[in-house]
């Protein structure tokens, strides 16, 4: 694989078979082995999310143009990446394929890049009083926008999403659930993917285009660059306001109903390979991945070695009863040597190994994918073991990149000092912020470090007030800035 450079991340996606680039721009290609990691994730959250109130809906792919303009900050955030779907029709004339283009529509259609104008517009369908309240909808869909600069699950045109949207009657409750999901995604995160998590909230110039208030997630990568990966939106009334969203209250009087949205993506598949992996190819956690466990018979082609498929037989028996993930790579035409390679690269997090040397000491070898070492099990005691070992590579896999994000996070005070290290180390400086948009624009034009959250009182120890890293003006508290994917 070898070292980190600039195509280490492309090389373990297309050589461990996860996805592929498309031949339209910005979009992949998901190969069954990458799609079973998104469908883990999906599975997991998806209980979650059921199991607190959220009921599944889908909504169409195509929203109509003048729902999408009803909120102002709504379009004029997402304008530029916009796909509009044109009226015209294909058709042969000559043995060739021509476009034709027919009258315009009167109401353009544009592909969904999020589906808060067409939610909005059901709900003031769907509610009417205050027995309708809250309404908690949950969908899983694609959606296209436009990228300047695609990556591979980071930023792509098209991607798989994972979109809440709430109406409630009160301020109180639509900010408590805001914070609700927020705590709900990062307990997912750090326990499903043990990726750590920074948890905070946006500034007006990096907030969701509509959104009253942002609150969001972010990882904190190996190589010192930040990744929004979660965000939980208070709209306020802006939604309910445009789309005329209102209900009878217990006293007969309208209100206009208060709005959240939330969400996270296939993104998330990027944080974990650049989160976990390493030279040899990808580390997935066990919890996620397609394949727990990848058992490997040695025994020459001559061999008839009937008490090898005894002992896996049994062994998968146990691992079907516990649903644990499984493979017996008994293939004829790949040697040992291959298997292993192979079942490095995609990350598969146990390795058994079993031969005739292993079988007359009543050992196994199991190899974990997380420290690369190898260690000699009795067979009786294996079943168990394995059980034991899944949850250790889990909670490892958290403590290591724990332990990165708290490296890179570095408190700083003096400007000079912030560019360079901003330049040459990376990572998340903490530093005071005068509240000011011209400023946060100003520093990310300079150094290309943006304010990647107003973290919570959680990660200050000390709240204390101070001065504007940059113009020494007052300041509230310190915020995180960072360079972003």
């Amino acid at each position: 694989m070898g070292l980190r450079d600039k195509n280490w991340y492309k090389d373990i996606i297309l050589t461990a078979n996860i996805a592929e680039a498309s031949p339209i721009r910005g979009c992949l290609i998901f190969k069954p082995y990458g799609l079973e990691i998104w469908e883990n994730i999906k599975q997991n959250l998806d209980y979650i999310l059921k199991k607190t109130g959220h009921k599944n809906f889908y909504f169409p792919l195509l929203i109509l143009k003048s729902d999408l303009k009803k909120e102002y900050n709504h379009i004029k955030g997402f304008a530029k990446e916009c796909a509009i779907v044109t009226h015209s029709r294909l058709k042969f004339k000559n043995k060739k394929l021509i476009l034709e283009e027919e009258s315009k529509l009167k109401n353009e259609l544009i592909i969904r890049p999020t589906s808060e104008a067409i939610i909005w517009d059901s709900f003031k369908r769907w509610i009417i009083s205050y027995r309708d309240l809250p309404l908690l909808l949950n969908q899983w869909s694609n959606t296209i926008r436009w990228e300047m600069r695609p990556r591979f699950f980071l930023r792509n045109s098209e991607f798989f999403l994972q979109e809440g949207h709430t109406a409630h009657s009160t301020k109180k409750e639509a900010i408590r659930h805001c914070k609700q999901i927020l705590n709900l995604y990062k307990s997912f995160i750090e326990d499903i993917l043990s990726i750590p998590v920074i948890k905070g909230r946006k500034t007006k110039l990096e907030k969701f285009a509509g959104a009253k208030t942002t609150y969001c997630l972010e990882a904190i990568l190996p190589d010192g660059k930040a990744l929004q990966i979660a965000t939980s939106h208070f709209l306020g009334k802006n939604f309910s306001r445009s789309f005329n969203v209102k209900y009878i209250n217990k006293k007969g009087i309208y209100k206009q109903v208060w709005g959240t949205s939330w969400g996270l993506s296939t993104r998330l598949i990027g944080a974990v390979i650049l989160t976990h992996s390493d030279n040899y190819g990808l580390i997935i956690p066990p919890k996620i991945a397609p394949i727990q466990v990848v058992i490997i018979p040695i025994y020459k082609k001559t061999e008839s070695f009937k008490i090898l498929e005894i002992i896996v037989s049994k062994l998968i028996i146990f691992l079907k009863q516990k649903k644990i993930t499984f493979r017996y790579d008994n293939r004829k035409n790949y040697r040992p040597g291959w298997k292993f390679n192979e079942s490095d690269i995609q990350g598969i997090p146990i390795r058994l190994t079993i031969g005739k040397k292993e079988i007359e000491k009543g050992n196994i070898e199991v190899f974990r994918r997380d420290t690369r070492k190898r260690k000699k099990y009795k067979i009786i005691n294996l079943k168990k073991k394995i059980i034991i070992l899944l949850k250790q590579i889990q909670k490892n896999l958290l403590k290591k990149a724990v332990k990165i994000q708290k490296d890179f996070i570095i408190k700083v005070d003096n400007y000079q000092d912030f560019k360079k290290i901003i330049k040459t180390k990376g990572g998340v400086v903490s530093s005071h912020w005068d509240g000011s948009t011209t400023i946060e624009k100003k520093i990310k034009k300079e150094t290309s470090a943006s304010i990647i959250c107003i973290p919570s009182k959680s990660y200050i120890k000390n709240k204390k007030t101070g001065s504007c890293i940059y113009s020494n003006n007052y300041s509230k508290q310190r915020v995180f800035f960072a360079k972003s994917y």
